[in-house]
């Protein structure tokens, strides 16, 4: 049996990055045993509909480089693979279910249910409409009387069943309620619509969040009135902020969009996220997708919820950026600089910057120096004393003043062999000499890149005119 598993998403928003991990996860069993990988879009809750989610599921997954071999907008055998598109197959299988004793028509008013309630004080239907004989449904349908079609589930039970992560798992029927399938606009419910469309679409494995193992009976039920097979289920344990709190997009939480936003590449979102839950056997950390879906294995997937580690997504984003080679990180830093950073030569200032920053935003704040220049202070040339002092920089910064016009190829190299010389006539530590000019033409005792690599950027007619600021300032 070729293995299907699926993802799918509601349209109401950002692709959060729980619902990121599931479809990874899926997308790696799938990918991993030589099968299919499913996107539908579960949009039947119009309600909660976001203009441009849907073209916004679309775009994550590719960026993730999940590339799904069905879907809306690539077709398949098995579509339409969009739920609002399916309405007629969800009628037609809620009225099979109806005559197999699975379901039944409800017509409770809004006003009754809001009165029933359980021994608990929870509010809980009572199947009402279940005593209707078929000949009163038929009149009230007839007679136009709003309706929704009930799951019929047991009020006497235990349901079993099999779940890879978390083994027998047992709920009572008396637990569960008789959920709504089809809505009184004729739109399917998740707990229906899921379950009609995964059959039909062959998935063999569904992968999805915990919050779910508790309503799987609920579906299997289904599954088992209309004489289907069962899937095989893989519960996800959930991702969470804190040691108290998920991680939610319903409290403004992390999102795949606003992480590309802030600078962190993609690849290296989506390692991070494959790691929230999942350890490989040979412990690897920073992985390819080739490398996830070669090494990806149910037995690394931990029962325990994991914790979003923010500084820890920061060095994995670092790891990749110091491993790209110089042109895609230009690439891929270039929409990050300010524009006073894209008028110096991108290049170079990318490469000052490469193996220093975490995340691409970082950029600007690193190499402001770079574009707004403040004098340095007396005390920066006297916080190492082993390397300057403001006497010595007051001698030492005119000689550079000097020394720079005789530059003709102002290059790093040549800049930094020309003021070598120069520290060795003055008989002190070349290092000495670049420190005092670092600080002259940066205005800080600590910056990315060395004195002669700024001085490059910088050119040489900005530099004479920083270190003349720098010793009118000391």
């Amino acid at each position: 049996m070729k293995v299907r598993t699926r993802f799918a998403p509601s349209p109401t928003g950002f692709m959060h990055l729980g619902g990121l991990r599931t479809a990874l996860y899926a997308y790696l069993y799938a990918k991993h045993n030589d099968g299919d990988f499913i996107l539908r879009v579960e949009d039947t809750d119009q309600g909660r509909y976001v203009e441009g989610a849907v073209e916004l599921i679309y775009s994550s997954l590719k960026q993730s480089g999940m590339v799904y071999d069905e879907g809306p907008d690539v077709g398949g055998n098995y579509g339409p693979y969009t739920q609002s598109e399916r309405k007629d197959i969800y009628d037609k299988y809620a009225k099979k279910l109806v005559e197999l004793g699975g379901a039944y028509y409800c017509f409770c008013s809004k006003e009754r249910l809001e009165t029933l309630t359980d021994k608990n004080g929870n509010r809980k239907y009572d199947k009402h409409c279940l005593k209707l004989s078929k000949e009163e449904v038929e009149e009230k349908i007839k007679n136009g009387e709003p309706y929704v079609i009930r799951q019929n589930i047991p009020s006497e039970g235990v349901s079993s069943y099999n779940d890879l992560i978390y083994g027998t798992i047992e709920v009572d029927y008396n637990e569960l309620e008789d959920n709504i399938l089809i809505k009184s606009d004729g739109m399917p419910t998740y707990n229906f619509a899921n379950v009609i469309d995964d059959h039909l679409m062959g998935i063999t494995h569904v992968i999805r969040g915990t919050e779910y193992l508790s309503s799987t009976p609920k579906y299997n039920l289904m599954y088992d009135a209309f004489g289907w097979e069962r899937p095989v289920y893989i519960h996800l344990p959930p991702i969470m902020k804190d040691a108290t709190r998920k991680l939610s997009k319903r409290y403004g939480d992390a999102n795949f969009d606003d992480f590309v936003k802030k600078g962190y590449v993609e690849e290296a979102i989506i390692n991070y996220v494959a790691l929230l839950g999942w350890c490989p056997k040979n412990n690897l950390e920073k992985m390819t997708m080739e490398e996830m879906i070669e090494n990806f294995d149910l037995t690394g997937i931990s029962k325990s919820q994991s914790i979003f580690d923010e500084v820890k997504c920061r060095w994995l984003n670092g790891e990749y950026l110091k491993m790209m080679d110089d042109d895609e990180f230009v690439k891929r830093a270039t929409p990050f600089l300010n524009e006073k950073l894209l008028s110096l030569d991108v290049n170079k200032v990318c490469k000052l910057v490469k193996s220093r920053v975490e995340i691409l935003s970082e950029i600007n704040d690193k190499l402001d120096f770079l574009v707004d220049f403040n004098a340095p202070i007396s005390e920066l040339y006297e916080n190492n004393k082993q390397k300057s002092t403001v006497e010595l920089a007051k001698k030492v910064i005119p000689l550079i003043i000097n020394k720079i016009p005789e530059i003709t190829e102002f290059k790093n190299d040549v800049i930094f062999s020309t003021l070598q010389e120069l520290a060795v006539s003055l008989e002190i530590k070349a290092k000495t000499l670049f420190y005092i000019m670092r600080i002259a033409i940066s205005g800080l005792e600590v910056t990315p890149g060395g004195a002669t690599e700024l001085a490059e950027i910088l050119g040489k007619e900005e530099c004479i005119i920083r270190l003349t600021k720098a010793l009118e300032n000391i």
